[in-house]
């Protein structure tokens, strides 16, 4: 054999093995990496959990930053954005202003979405989510800016009696909001929050309500009602800052399983590939769960109707 034919021969396996562990890696070869940027608070900083895992896992390049605060509303991101103009010392997103976070990428998506407490009131949108808007057109004109639909709080969460509104009266006024605010800024939405009620309902293991002044008259360690079903964090015994136990109550913010279906829904939204088949499994969820998540996920990404023209 002459030394060109080795020097093939050895490029050819060489070229085989590289193929060979692409396709057990599941690398996308064909992939550009996809840059996103989330403006928001604690209802964005739970797609981190899971989302950078599975587009990994599934071979697709992701670079995911966040400009989130907690419990951050647009008027107050468009108040810090509009001062750092003035204040440029000002630097509230781990150490850069809005603007710098904008150009630090080439942004091919911008997430933008309101508060909790304020996403089914329509008023509290107006004017800051256009002049955010605006801004992001003007300091990262390739992205596509994107809504997240984000979902109502559980029973028991005590804001809703103040309110006196229920968790389905929240939901739908969180869809006529974000319907709205999309419309106007002729975007398309992530439904993160009609996967949330999907679920909620459709689950072959419901969450179970509970009275909820008996459980509130309990005491350490008393048992406290089953969380089954639950997708936010729901109730549990923790010591306060005088080291005493009490019962903490978090009906808000996603628990595994919920950050899981938002990661879910998220990946299939952005790479435009199924929900269904993503492989990737959060470490303690059930493989069936897992399962029914994903085809939620997917149920509420082919049965949501966009309002972008």
């Amino acid at each position: 054999m002459t030394i060109s034919k080795m020097y093939g021969t050895a490029v050819k396996r060489i070229l085989q093995i590289f193929l060979g562990a692409v396709m057990l890696t599941g690398i996308n070869l064909s992939a550009k990496e996809l840059k996103v940027l989330t403006i928001g608070n604690s209802f964005a900083d739970s797609v981190f959990v899971y989302l950078p895992s599975i587009a990994e896992n599934a071979g697709y390049p992701l670079l995911i930053e966040r400009a989130n605060l907690p419990g951050c509303s647009l008027q107050r991101h468009w108040e810090l954005a509009e001062r750092s103009e003035s204040e440029p010392e000002l630097k509230p997103y781990k150490g850069k202003n809005l603007r710098e976070m904008l150009t630090s990428e080439e942004w091919d998506v911008v997430t933008l979405q309101q508060a909790s407490p304020f996403s089914w009131q329509a008023d509290s949108y107006y004017p800051y989510l256009e002049n955010l808007a605006e801004y992001v057109h003007k300091y990262a004109p390739a992205a596509e800016i994107v809504l997240q639909q984000t979902w109502s709080y559980r029973f028991d969460d005590p804001r809703l009696a103040q309110w006196q509104i229920t968790p389905a009266e929240m939901y739908d006024n969180i869809v006529k909001s974000y319907n709205l605010a999309a419309e106007k800024l002729n975007v398309r939405q992530i439904p993160t929050g009609l996967a949330v009620d999907l679920a909620r309902k459709n689950q072959p293991v419901k969450f179970s309500p509970y009275d909820i002044a008996e459980v509130n008259a309990l005491e350490y360690p008393a048992e406290l009602p089953d969380q089954q079903g639950s997708l936010v964090n729901g109730i549990w015994w923790g010591k306060n800052r005088d080291g005493e136990w009490e019962l903490k109550r978090d009906a808000y913010h996603l628990n595994r399983r919920g950050q899981y279906l938002q990661a879910c829904l998220w990946f299939a939204f952005l790479f435009d590939r199924p929900a269904t088949g993503i492989t990737f499994c959060p470490e303690g969820l059930a493989a069936d769960d897992a399962e029914f998540l994903r085809q939620t996920a997917q149920n509420a990404l082919e049965s949501f109707t966009q309002v972008k023209k």
